[in-house]
């Protein structure tokens, strides 16, 4: 990790990070920022009890929250984020399965944070849940299906808590990692959020082209340029529409290009399909922290709407601690201490499975991985994996 809080910006010109005055439950995706230097803490509470009021609060853990009395945020803490990617048109009547699931690891110092993703498709048991609607006895499937069959038959704040609380069962008994808090993330919601900033800049790691958007050769309108399977993959190319490619180097995205470049995983150069989508929400989340704290958080006509917008992005199972005690415990936590690790070193691991089609397999030192999370020795790990870590 980089240390130095002098940066680069994407024109060359050097500029340095100012220290932030307030912070959102945000710890990527908008969690945990810093709260702040330079104010009194009586006047940046209340600052933070008017900004976390914004965000939804739900008890999403259900039957795996931690019941402990005088629970605090000491010692290390793991924190589950699953990301959904609605559309706007959506039939509610179809299951929804999470588009991504990240583990927040934060060590028990709090002086850096750990990203780790679970590959969508991993191939785990779901255990047996009631959701009080459409009861499901439990068997092996790829881990997002756990979010599906947790809300099938509910809607509304029902279908999020019994979706993802069957995801946090489930990961727990594939991991052993009981989660501390969790929040879950409409990636829908992130245009919001770059509209407030006006753009989100950050590196494409590897050229990527859009099998969503693109923008027909004879009229220069936007149209899609590839017709897509149900399951979401690609089926053809559309004749006569030329599809958006996010090539290799330093952009600065529009709000639609943003939420466009995060759901690829088809047509990536270098062929890591989900692996690669897997990097870049992780790679965007880091973004937009970076791109708030540069030029969101001293600027009195885009913070209201930004923590308006924030709040709105995500909804929040504080674990029995108040989000203003997550915020002022992790406040030392800048952008460039987050780590984005990759799980099963970012290639597949694949098998066919009857039933359920290409799943992933968990290599042994992704297991090792997931270990080191719950016994809070990420860095260790890291030490003997270098090569495991995302380089953004």
């Amino acid at each position: 990790m980089d240390q130095d809080r002098d940066r680069d910006d994407i024109s060359g010109k050097r500029r340095t990070r100012r220290s932030p005055r307030w912070a959102l439950w945000c710890v990527v995706v908008g969690a945990l920022l810093m709260a702040g230097s330079g104010a009194a803490v009586a006047g940046t509470r209340v600052l933070l009890g008017s900004a976390t009021e914004t965000v939804t609060q739900q008890n999403l853990l259900g039957e795996t929250r931690t019941e402990v009395k005088h629970v605090s945020v000491k010692g290390a803490k793991t924190i589950l984020l699953v990301g959904l990617d609605t559309r706007p048109n959506q039939d509610p009547s179809k299951l929804t399965r999470s588009d991504s699931i990240i583990l927040l690891h934060v060590p028990a110092d709090h002086k850096a944070a750990y990203l780790v993703s679970l590959p969508r498709d991993s191939y785990v048991r779901i255990p047996k849940f009631d959701n009080g609607k459409v009861p499901y006895a439990g068997g092996n499937n790829k881990i997002n299906a756990a979010f599906a069959y947790g809300s099938r038959g509910l809607t509304g704040d029902k279908a999020l808590t019994g979706g993802f609380t069957l995801l946090a069962k489930t990961v727990k008994n594939t991991t052993g990692i009981t989660p501390d808090a969790g929040a879950i993330i409409d990636f829908q919601g992130f245009r919001k959020v770059v509209n407030v900033l006006g753009k989100v800049c950050m590196n494409v790691d590897t050229t990527t082209t859009s099998i969503h958007i693109g923008h027909d050769n004879d009229t220069g309108k936007i149209s899609p340029p590839y017709r897509i399977n149900p399951d979401g993959t690609v089926r053809s190319k559309i004749p006569g529409v030329t599809p958006n490619i996010y090539k290799k180097g330093d952009h600065c995205f529009t709000p639609t290009e943003a939420l466009d470049f995060v759901r690829q995983r088809d047509l990536l150069k270098d062929r890591s399909y989900d692996y690669g989508r897997q990097r870049h929400q992780q790679q965007f989340l880091k973004a937009i922290l970076t791109n708030i704290m540069d030029s969101g958080l001293d600027s009195p006509t885009k913070l209201p709407g930004l923590l308006s917008a924030l709040g709105k992005t995500m909804t929040v199972d504080d674990g029995g601690i108040p989000l203003q005690d997550w915020v002022f415990a992790l406040r030392g936590i800048r952008p460039d201490d987050l780590v984005t690790i990759k799980t099963n070193n970012g290639t597949f691991n694949s098998r066919p499975v009857p039933g359920v089609g290409s799943a992933e397999i968990l290599s042994d030192t992704s297991l090792d991985l997931l270990k080191a999370v719950k016994n809070d020795s990420v860095d260790k790990f890291i030490l003997d994996n270098p090569t495991w870590v995302t380089r953004s």
